[in-house]
């Protein structure tokens, strides 16, 4: 099945590629989660204006990339969530948490779909989390996880 991606997917391509992908996954994953639309021919004009509004969000070079991956490392990120007793979590830390913590720790603008979780994060302690700037370049960041 053709379909017309509307988000950067990993191992699929970016937002505004037009892939061939199985049916199942398309229908089942990638269309449910607006990750995608299918392909028609009307889409074509979609593709268009899905691809400028990437290029307003990518980051464009490796340089540029790089200068914001010295600047994450550099970031000491403290996040502050509920947690039981036995410091469990109630719930888990998601990528959008983490995202809001590096900006509120005056790091850069990252936005919550390129933080990658090896994991879960259900307990208090350090964490390594990896942000993905660009396709050549990765960001590992350590999230100290606190009871609030």
């Amino acid at each position: 099945m053709k379909i017309i991606l509307t988000h950067e997917v990993s191992g699929l391509g970016a937002a505004g590629d037009v892939v061939d992908v199985k049916d199942g996954y398309a229908r089942n994953y990638l269309v449910p989660r607006g990750f995608a639309i299918r392909w028609t021919k009307g889409g074509e004009k979609d593709v268009a204006q899905i691809r400028r509004a990437r290029k307003i969000h990518e980051i464009a070079t490796i340089e540029q990339a790089n200068e914001i991956k010295a600047q994450l490392e550099g970031t000491k990120v403290r996040l502050a969530v509920r947690s039981g007793d036995a410091g469990r979590l109630f719930g888990s830390v998601t990528p959008a948490d983490i995202a809001s913590a590096i900006k509120t720790a005056g790091g850069p603008d990252v936005d919550k779909r390129r933080v990658e979780l090896g994991a879960p994060i259900k307990t208090l302690g350090s964490h390594q989390v990896s942000v993905r700037l660009h396709p050549e370049v990765a960001a590992k960041l350590g999230v100290e996880v606190v009871a609030a």
